[in-house]
């Protein structure tokens, strides 16, 4: 028990540091004292600089947005036009391994990959999977709808290509997508992290009636959040997103 603590307690403080920025300095300054940052950087910089620039986007680009489809395998990097107040699609990552069924994280070692509406919460320039960038797994919702007491978290979008409930890219793509997001989080802005469990598309109703998860929780659970989903899809802007206490369910308006 004693090695147990002691060890959570380095692993506190290393959390600590990873976040920190010192006197004169930037965070993207800071999180360039560390290899693999800097190794992100020599090697991608260029290639995302001009990822931006194809699309018209703004770079480095102070408003960045993850949207993650777990049946697809999929997350695409979105950022904020430099022609309009909507954003435009950067460039869709492979998820290189996974876990868990369709339908959301509700308890610790469920190995189910979260569903809703989250954001980047810190940087691990050393993560044992490379580089690695964490969500803010358990949100309001999941606390109201999950398992109270055994929710777990520690959920990372990051390198390697092993998963226990993370979302993995290969430590070749994670240092463009880390890239993208030090350079938003050095502008002071939260970067928000959306996770659905298929595209709610035309395919939708038919997904859901195939699902082997499609109980009657899953599937309203499924139709509040393909309302932020229609939301984004038909403005191109990111919808602030509230918890109703009472439900445990998502609400959404103009930022």
């Amino acid at each position: 028990m004693k090695a147990c603590k002691i060890l959570l307690f380095k692993f506190s403080v290393l959390m600590f540091m990873i976040n920190i920025v010192f006197p004169g300095e930037d965070f993207t300054s800071e999180q360039k004292r560390y290899q693999r940052v800097r190794a992100a950087f020599n090697d991608k910089e260029l290639i995302v600089k001009n990822l931006f620039s194809s699309v018209k986007a703004q770079y480095p680009n102070p408003e960045i947005f993850i949207r993650i489809f777990k049946q697809e395998e999929t997350v695409e990097l979105w950022a904020k036009s430099a022609m309009a107040d909507t954003f435009v699609l950067i460039k869709k990552y492979n998820i290189c391994a996974t876990c868990g069924d369709l339908g959301p994280k509700r308890k610790q070692g469920d190995l189910q990959i979260p569903e809703g509406f989250y954001y980047i919460t810190e940087f691990n320039p050393f993560s044992m999977f490379y580089l690695s960038l964490r969500i803010d797994y358990p949100n309001a919702s999941d606390r109201i709808l999950g398992e109270s007491g055994n929710l777990g978290g520690d959920i990372f979008i990051h390198g390697n290509c092993v998963t226990l409930g993370c979302i993995p890219l290969t430590d070749d793509k994670i240092k463009e997508v880390y890239l993208a997001c030090v350079l938003s989080k050095n502008a002071g802005n939260k970067i928000p992290v959306h996770i659905f469990p298929f595209r709610m598309n035309d395919n939708y109703k038919y997904t859901i009636n195939t699902s082997k998860t499609s109980n009657k929780e899953h599937v309203k659970f499924w139709e509040n959040l393909k309302t932020g989903l229609d939301y984004f899809e038909k403005n191109k802007r990111v919808p602030k997103v509230d918890v109703e206490k009472s439900t445990g369910f998502y609400k959404f308006s103009e930022k």
